[in-house]
């Protein structure tokens, strides 16, 4: 079971934490991390391509050439979908749906691989608390200068309105609360912030 040191606010440590290891001691698995992102990124496309099919091209109400004697392949309508200008067969259309399933379990342990790996890089900074006194933009980037944490995810255990609302200007950072923590915030963060009550709650629901 490895630890990891638990800082306050301005990167001094005052005391140690185990980490579970079901959370935090996971071996990397790219290729499943990316599977699975790669399958949650996909279900948030919105069927919105949409191509005609031969029903719904205008025109084509008449034969455009008559049947015999031509030699050519009889056509019954300009419209139909080898002619130019004609339907699409088999197109998009806006009832596409570009869901691909993976399970709870499959869910929970990319979560945990891409949080084993922020703690395998150093990456990952476990804090007692983070408070402010107001709602300032200033406040929240000296903490996060002190934690050496530019483009980081905050993770909070509960809301904090000081916080969440100071952090709101700060480009490529933000604060969330541990229920709202997914693979697709992590992957896109270069650091990770959780308050020590955080790291609680994660290894609860993720153990």
């Amino acid at each position: 079971m490895s630890s990891i040191a638990i800082v306050d606010q301005n990167n001094n440590e005052v005391g140690k934490r185990d980490l579970n290891p079901a959370v935090f001691g996971l071996d990397a698995d790219a290729g499943f991390v990316h599977r699975v992102y790669a399958s949650l990124a996909q279900a948030q496309r919105g069927g919105t391509s949409k191509v005609k099919d031969r029903s719904e091209v205008s025109g084509g109400g008449k034969k455009p050439f008559k049947q015999k004697g031509t030699g050519r392949a009889r056509q019954g309508t300009t419209r139909a979908t080898q002619m130019r200008h004609g339907g699409i067969a088999h197109g998009p259309n806006a009832d596409t749906s570009f869901v691909s399933r993976v399970n709870k379990k499959e869910r929970r342990r990319a979560l945990c691989v891409a949080l084993s790996d922020f703690v395998r890089q150093g990456k990952l900074t476990v804090v007692d608390k983070i408070e402010l006194a107001e709602v300032k933009t200033k406040g929240f980037v000296a903490v996060q200068s002190a934690l050496n944490a530019d483009a980081a995810l905050f993770v909070l255990a509960e809301k904090n309105h000081n916080v969440e609302l100071s952090s709101r200007n700060v480009p490529n950072s933000s604060v969330i609360l541990d229920g709202q923590i997914n693979l697709h915030n992590l992957l896109k963060s270069k650091h990770v912030v959780l308050t020590e009550a955080a790291v609680e709650k994660l290894e609860e629901r993720l153990s």
